[in-house]
């Protein structure tokens, strides 16, 4: 693993590491925030956050304005990249498919199973890389995240309750099953079978594996463009049915994108805060 920058950040260090990755068979990046208290060794909760479409390591970084408050509550803040990449790695043909949109599974169609294994990578090869590396509280690791990544947060949380302790998410794709952003990747990556799809999906998942956290908090913007793609109200729905308690917060005037996050960061920051603490 290598070190590629480092820049000081309120008394901690927003980092970004490269490595080769076994899961996706290539190089990759992620960026990190450690605040003071992990660079003096003392162990920390951790926080994955997971991009949307066309997103780098380097988005949550500059655009979510979440180190401040990180800092203060002493998170680790680790923010993969959203697919593999390289001149080997099979592309789409538009910004939503391929490179920039892995969607957070496991393709097993070709040509896309030979290195779009990005649910083995964050749940497994990043996972166990960054507890071994870092001084990581192991048993106080949630994950969030925005559109696609929101999508990536819930369905990775459903399916590895034991290895994240809390879940939330700004605009997910809920159930991408039903939207035309999901059957488009989900035909690519996973081919025709919808019951192969519903495996990766966070409404269908939580019928299937009922309510697993405490709370789940999801914040949407009213004036979202995307609304349509998203389908927060199956997901409220299935959490009703399921008994999975969720905090739905919907903010008139906001749209989908980072302004909209900077928002809401902190109430998610201090929601986690109190789950890992619980």
């Amino acid at each position: 693993m290598e070190l590629m920058q480092v820049n000081q950040c309120f008394d901690g260090e927003q980092r970004v590491y490269a490595f080769n990755s076994n899961s996706l068979k290539g190089q990759t990046k992620f960026g990190m925030f450690l605040p003071h208290q992990a660079l003096t060794g003392q162990p920390c909760p951790a926080l994955f956050y997971l991009a949307g479409l066309t997103c780098t390591e380097e988005t949550f970084a500059i655009k979510a304005h979440a180190q401040r408050l990180a800092a203060q509550l002493g998170l680790i803040l680790i923010s993969p990249d959203t697919s593999p990449r390289g001149e080997q790695v099979a592309a789409g043909d538009s910004w939503d498919l391929g490179q920039g949109a892995g969607f957070y599974i496991n393709a097993t169609q070709a040509p896309w199973a030979e290195h779009y294994q990005m649910e083995s990578f964050i749940a497994d090869e990043l996972y166990e890389l960054v507890k071994q590396t870092f001084p990581v509280q192991a048993d106080a690791i949630g994950i969030f995240g925005h559109s696609m990544g929101g999508h990536g947060a819930l369905t990775l949380a459903f399916k590895y309750p034991e290895k994240f302790k809390s879940v939330s998410a700004f605009a997910p794709i809920c159930a991408p099953s039903q939207c035309p952003w999901g059957e488009k990747a989900f035909s690519n990556y996973l081919g025709a079978d919808q019951a192969e799809w519903k495996k990766h999906d966070a409404t269908a998942l939580i019928q299937e594996k009922g309510a697993l956290f405490t709370e789940i908090l999801i914040d949407q913007g009213a004036k979202d463009q995307f609304y349509s793609q998203l389908n927060p109200a199956l997901f409220k729905q299935a959490c009703e049915q399921a008994g999975q308690s969720l905090t739905l917060r919907e903010h008139a005037g906001y749209d989908h994108g980072y302004y909209f996050i900077q928002t809401f960061m902190d109430d998610h920051l201090q929601f986690h805060a109190v789950q890992l603490e619980a």
